[in-house]
């Protein structure tokens, strides 16, 4: 492990170095990586493949959390996405031995050598130029140093011995999505925040995924029971013959047929689905239908009417006010009307009386003589 500079943050991160070393020669490729995930890993050995020119036919790994599903010093337990690289690529993988004295130094040997002459007062401006300079350091000085033990340079040694030896290497690979998920009760699983139908016959079962940027490909018990195309989040695939006919309308999102079950309900209630799925994408709004009907089944069909109608009147579309509405019995409260709020009083306003004309009254004295 080491720290790099993140040009983001503006912080220090700590850095995890994958080393790849040849088994005679001790030539050695560094990757460093800010996470220790399943890409990560194997976007170290992509990168260890490409400098090596092959790939190696054993690889030995510690113990991390993204090969190695459960340790064991005689049976370890893979990960499902380390078994599908493997299976990709050609290697087999023999895990150092959990708790051994003899096999976790051995394979940890070489980070001592890494940190005292890769790291040591080093400050890289980035993730990025850190593995430059990694690939760098690796072919021009750990590999042309005299190994104390063979006594010759790693990286002439490994060319003349080794590098024949190498699998070549494979394909791009792309690096898939391992999950597990359960079929719903509209036939469908969720993968990546995208929907996938399943065979009816495995309702409620679950199924493992394997998603890679082309397909979704569905399993039960290591057998294959359904394949898809990938598809965007919040989009959905689903094929007909894995429903059953009764299930049809509810599975492909037929908003018609879903609008005439609301109306049979009642007339308010049919057109507060209306105004729903009354948007470009409905599909994505059914789920609130099937809440209102939800409530029709609990509250029965005339108190639902009722507060749609009542919702309607305001112009209030939420199924959330309706339940609200429901739950506190109040459907049947007429709905007050908004008071206009009193206006202000002008400031130099006047009372009208005070414009009015008054009629003057003159009195006539008597015995006023010229004067």
């Amino acid at each position: 492990m080491g720290m790099l500079h993140d040009p983001v943050t503006g912080r220090r991160r700590k850095v995890h170095a994958l080393i790849f070393t040849a088994a005679y020669s001790r030539h050695m490729f560094v990757w460093l990586s800010f996470s220790q995930t399943l890409g990560t890993v194997i976007g170290g050995c992509e990168a260890a493949w490409e400098f090596f020119g092959g790939v190696f036919k054993v690889i030995i790994p510690d113990n991390m959390s993204p090969v190695v599903a459960a340790a064991d010093a005689v049976n370890p337990r893979f990960t499902a996405g380390w078994l599908d690289y493997a299976q990709h690529c050609g290697f087999a993988t023999d895990a150092a031995r959990v708790r051994s004295p003899r096999d976790k130094p051995r394979v940890e040997r070489a980070v001592q050598y890494v940190r005292g002459n890769f790291f040591a007062g080093e400050d890289f401006a980035g993730l990025a130029a850190a593995q430059d300079a990694a690939g760098t350091w690796c072919q021009d000085t750990a590999g042309m140093r005299i190994h104390g033990t063979i006594q010759a340079r790693p990286a002439e040694v490994f060319a003349a011995s080794e590098a024949g030896l190498l699998l070549p290497q494979p394909g791009p690979y792309d690096v898939p999505v391992f999950a597990q998920a359960k079929v719903h009760r509209d036939f469908h699983v969720e993968v990546a925040r995208s929907l996938y139908s399943a065979p009816k016959e495995y309702l409620g079962r679950r199924l493992d995924v394997r998603a890679d940027s082309a397909l979704v490909k569905l399993f039960y018990r290591g057998v294959l029971v359904k394949v898809h195309p990938r598809q965007e989040p919040g989009r959905r695939s689903t094929d007909p013959a894995d429903l059953p006919a009764e299930k049809s309308t509810y599975a492909m999102r037929d908003v018609d047929s879903l609008v005439k079950a609301a109306q049979r309900t009642g007339e308010n209630t049919g057109i507060y689905a209306q105004r729903l799925l009354d948007t470009d994408l409905p599909w994505t709004r059914m789920r609130q239908v099937y809440r209102l009907l939800g409530l029709v089944r609990r509250y029965g069909p005339g108190p639902v009417d009722t507060a749609c109608g009542r919702a309607l009147e305001v112009d209030v579309v939420s199924v959330t006010k309706i339940a609200s509405m429901l739950e506190k019995a109040t459907e049947n409260t007429p709905v007050p009307l908004p008071s206009q709020p009193a206006a202000a009083g002008a400031r130099f306003a006047r009372d009208p009386a005070e414009y009015r004309s008054r009629t003057v009254q003159l009195t006539l004295i008597p015995g006023g003589g010229e004067g």
